[in-house]
């Protein structure tokens, strides 16, 4: 088995929240940008750079290996504002000496277009689009604010102003989507030849239009053996197209993992800014297990901690000790590479298996998990069609 060593640097999480339109099926912390005052987008970059310039602390001369401009829809701030933000965090953070992979997550729209190349010349250097669909229904019934001419447009605009990592997000199983639908989709995404391709299955959140419809009977979705073929189709197509899948839900191109996304599933330490941003860190500052820090979800509650000092808004979520070792499992388990049972051990002083003997052997007997010699642990391909199942054994 592969190892991967934990990142010894930091990863930034930069949370925008504004939307042109909050999506049925998003529980994100969002706002919808109609709703945004003349001064907002102005109040909430200082915001941004105060806490930013508080919480650098927090990396304690560990170089910054990432940046992660999240939504919300972050490319709706003008060219300038994410330039101001980038020279805040070059102030503030020491660069990794391989360089910092910068993010910014895209929409499809003709405003979005027009800024690609500025945003290119502030720093950016990685782009996820959410296309999420090339079918003009498909789209319309998940509630996205675009048409399908519109992804088409965002892409090609994006190698024009000469972004050469590009990654794309399409959803599977939509309301109403058959197998040909998403087949076209796929073939469409895989045309323009994107260096990673992030593809999830639609789950439904409580407390969201889709969770209302659905609990009223009026949400008609692909039932799981539909679900199932669409996955294992863009498992097949992917790998044929040069994609290799990393993680359950991701594939890239060699050299084009996503840094950032990586450190989640590897429990590497993450500082979290902006309303509803959530930072991890492993273990310190009063968390011997690791644990998150969530900021305040209401924007109105964010400017005010964050304006007045006062972190009492804040949330901090303490990992127990089995907390901290079933995520180690069914995070290391989403990627390719699996668990690696040396560093579980080192870890945690026990191989995996002196605390999940039965979880393990039942799920080899179900075909869902294989073990090498070692005690290392990944998922089978049926593993990965029923991930949720088997990580829900360790949780």
């Amino acid at each position: 088995m592969t190892r991967l060593a934990v990142p010894h640097g930091i990863g930034l999480y930069v949370h925008i929240p504004f939307c042109e339109r909050v999506c049925p099926y998003c529980d994100f912390a969002v706002v919808p940008a109609r709703k945004l005052r003349p001064d907002d987008e102005q109040r909430y970059v200082d915001a941004l750079v105060r806490e930013l310039r508080t919480r650098s602390a927090e990396a304690k001369g560990q170089p910054l290996e990432t940046v992660y401009f999240g939504g919300g829809t972050p490319s709706l701030f003008s060219p300038e504002s994410i330039a101001r933000l980038l020279d805040a965090v070059r102030a503030h953070f020491v660069p990794a000496q391989a360089g910092i992979e910068i993010t910014l997550e895209v929409n499809p729209s003709t405003t979005e277009r027009s800024r690609l190349r500025a945003f290119r010349e502030c720093g950016v250097n990685r782009l996820s689009i959410g296309v999420q669909s090339f079918d003009d229904a498909t789209l319309k019934r998940l509630g996205r604010a675009h048409k399908a001419g519109e992804g088409h447009a965002t892409l090609r605009a994006a190698r024009a102003a000469g972004f050469d990592n590009l990654s794309l997000d399409l959803i599977v199983a939509c309301p109403g989507q058959i197998f040909e639908t998403f087949a076209r989709d796929l073939e469409t995404a895989l045309d323009f030849g994107p260096e990673h391709l992030s593809s999830y299955e639609l789950t439904i959140e409580q407390g969201t239009p889709f969770a209302l419809a659905e609990a009223r009977g009026q949400l008609a979705r692909p039932d799981e053996g539909l679900a199932s073929r669409m996955l294992e189709f863009l498992a097949v197509r992917c790998e044929a197209a040069g994609l290799q899948r990393y993680e359950v839900s991701n594939y890239a191109r060699s050299g084009y993992r996503s840094a950032h996304n990586s450190r989640y599933w590897r429990r590497a330490p993450v500082i979290g800014i902006g309303m509803g941003a959530w930072s991890y860190a492993r273990s310190g500052n009063g968390l011997p297990h690791g644990g998150r820090r969530m900021n305040p979800r209401d924007l109105g509650a964010y400017f005010a901690c964050v304006e007045s000092g006062d972190p009492s808004g804040v949330e901090v979520d303490r990992l127990s000790a089995d907390q901290a070792r079933a995520e180690a499992v069914f995070l290391s388990l989403r990627c390719r590479e699996g668990l690696d049972a040396a560093a579980f051990e080192t870890e945690f002083g026990v191989v995996p298996r002196g605390f999940y003997a039965s979880q393990i052997d039942r799920l080899l007997g179900q075909g869902l998990l294989c073990e090498t010699q070692s005690g290392d642990l990944r998922l089978t391909e049926q593993g990965v069609l029923l991930s949720d199942t088997v990580f829900a054994d360790f949780v």
